[in-house]
């Protein structure tokens, strides 16, 4: 018999954060699954044959992301509705709920939360990233969708979080479903120059 695999908690949501990511979902542009995860799998694919080593090319998507989310955060902002959060359990929940619905059409859930909320886990089944790919052995310690981790880190430092974000766990290493953790490190200040100076 093989055992079951255990599914982690989910902490109860707000479905109103739920709604607006199905409304912000519904006026997204669509584009096929089955070319984003064929595009991804190429560039991933060409990162590996020109960087030759796994770490770097780890490295390379969490860069490649953090990029990415400096700039959607803006359509986020714009298309989404959200008000400011007041707390990093709303912005854990905003998203969960509404930003990775609105992008990648995927229902992702919060959880686990540190007791001061300065930590969340971020969980979802059927990443469209993984889709029809399989590691090979020589590439077993490719965190194949690091590129999620440094689109929420890039977002989170453009509405001033410095945060550390890590893939937890991955349905390429046989896990359920894609894991990953938000560390909020430091919450910057937004200082304004006068322009007297």
């Amino acid at each position: 018999k093989q055992a079951l695999a255990r599914q982690p908690e989910v902490m109860s949501s707000s479905k109103p954060y739920a709604r607006l990511g199905d409304v912000a979902f519904d006026k997204m542009e669509k584009i096929n699954a089955e070319l984003l995860t064929m595009t991804y799998g190429a560039l991933v694919t060409q990162l590996i044959k020109d960087y030759q080593d796994v770490g770097m090319v780890n490295q390379e998507l969490e860069k490649m992301g953090y990029n990415i989310g400096c700039r959607l955060v803006d359509e986020f902002l714009a298309k989404s509705n959200v008000d400011s959060c007041a707390t990093f359990q709303e912005t854990a929940l905003v998203i969960a709920k509404v930003a990775f619905k609105m992008f990648l059409g995927v229902n992702c859930d919060v959880t686990s939360q540190s007791s001061d909320g300065r930590r969340f886990d971020l969980y979802f089944k059927d990443n469209p990233l993984t889709q029809f790919v399989e590691l090979p052995p020589k590439c077993a310690d490719l965190d194949y969708s690091n590129i999620l981790c440094g689109v929420v880190r890039g977002a989170l430092q453009m509405v001033q979080f410095v945060s550390e974000v890590k893939l937890t766990k991955s349905e390429l290493k046989g896990d359920t479903g894609t894991g990953i953790r938000v560390t909020i490190k430091e919450v910057l200040k937004e200082s304004y120059k006068d322009d007297d100076e």
